[in-house]
């Protein structure tokens, strides 16, 4: 590398919360005098990542080709290992930067330690303790963190789970979580999420596409959500169905010839916000939306039986009802029927930052490679 050279960086996406969370730090990464950044699509979400970098004016400058119908986890690490080292072979870049917990992160981080090329985590720090749940994210964001140079963490929770496993204090920042940088800069822009025909209704959004729900789970998710719009008439529910054949197939099963439930494709990023904004409260297995909601001071039952994110428990603004129909119900009608209890829920106490995430990532690794080695030149940094 030339002493004029910035330092050549590699961010990779592979699923569309990746590509939500990643494009703010991409964008705030370009916008210096020192970086250069390549964005690599994993393939794992090909449509979906490439449709959601656009809302932010960006496009994958690589995408691989890895996805096969019913692929195992063993097959796509394989396939995926193979591409992404053939890809930092040729780039060279002198920092990965990956998020989250996803086979992609995961590849990533392996594939750039065995080119000593530093990686760099977001969202670091995650963690319920139960390697079986949610399945294989939680073993992932163990072994990316044992793979990272920096860890990026969202908040103090995470931090001290990092330095419990025995990260050195020094590698780990909290930042704050990048997807309220992105939600914030998304909300401001979208208009009214409206349904003429349910001007008058609580609208109650519902997401559901984690493994550990699939089957028997789902089931009584949906049946939960089908008494709710059986037993209240001022109540439609919206869920935009992921399209995995194992969610897609079962929602319009259980759900499709409801009047008051209106099933949809995956919405986009602005009309998914619109919703949210829209919403009288969530329903949802999504770690993403339990970290946006509070923002936009909305409730949300976690269709799941453990969260990484004691956070927003901690606060008061995210609640665990897992799959259990009682639950599920008792709590829905809890916060249609009970305003303290509601109000309580939609305090606008988030505890996943300020939306300066982004700004303060790029500021620490500004920071840490003029200290150490990775620098190349004093005059790019």
């Amino acid at each position: 590398m030339q002493s004029s050279s910035r330092i050549n960086i590699i961010c990779v996406v592979g699923t569309r919360p990746e590509a939500i969370k990643m494009a703010p730090l991409i964008i705030a990464l370009r916008n210096t005098h020192w970086a250069s950044v390549r964005i690599v699509s994993t393939g794992q979400h090909p449509v979906l990542v490439e449709k959601m970098l656009s809302h932010f004016s960006l496009t994958p400058d690589f995408i691989c080709d890895v996805m096969e119908p019913n692929q195992s986890l063993a097959k796509l690490t394989i396939r995926l290992l193979g591409e992404l080292d053939r890809c930092f072979q040729a780039e060279k870049p002198d920092i990965v930067i990956g998020q989250g917990d996803t086979t992609s992160v995961t590849v990533a981080a392996l594939a750039a330690f065995y080119l000593r090329i530093p990686f760099a985590h977001v969202e670091a720090g995650l963690r319920t303790r139960d390697y079986k749940n949610p399945f294989p994210e939680e073993m992932n964001r163990v072994l990316v963190g044992n793979l990272a140079q920096w860890h990026f963490a969202p908040t103090n929770i995470a931090k001290k789970n990092l330095v419990a496993e025995g990260k050195s204090a020094d590698t780990i920042y909290v930042t704050g979580n990048t997807i309220v940088d992105a939600l914030l800069y998304t909300a401001d822009r979208c208009p009214p999420f409206v349904l003429p025909e349910f001007a008058n209704c609580k609208m109650i959004l519902f997401t559901a596409h984690r493994r550990e729900n699939i089957g028997q789970p789902f089931s009584e998710i949906c049946r939960a959500a089908r008494y709710l719009a059986d037993v209240r008439d001022d109540v439609f529910i919206l869920f935009p169905v992921h399209p995995n054949p194992a969610i897609k197939d079962a929602a319009y099963s259980y759900l499709s010839n409801h009047s008051r439930i209106r099933l949809t494709p995956p919405l986009d990023y602005i009309d998914f916000i619109a919703a949210m904004k829209s919403s009288f409260f969530i329903l949802t297995d999504s770690g993403g939306v339990q970290e946006e909601a509070p923002s936009l001071r909305k409730p949300v039952l976690v269709l799941r039986n453990e969260t990484e994110r004691p956070e927003g428990l901690e606060a008061g603004v995210t609640k665990l009802v897992g799959h259990d129909f009682e639950s599920i119900v008792n709590s829905s009608l809890q916060l249609l029927d009970d305003d303290t209890v509601y109000k309580s829920f939609s305090r606008g106490n988030s505890p996943y930052g300020d939306g300066r995430a982004s700004e303060k990532i790029v500021d620490i690794l500004h920071k840490a490679l003029r200290k150490n080695s990775y620098a190349h030149s004093s005059d790019c940094l």
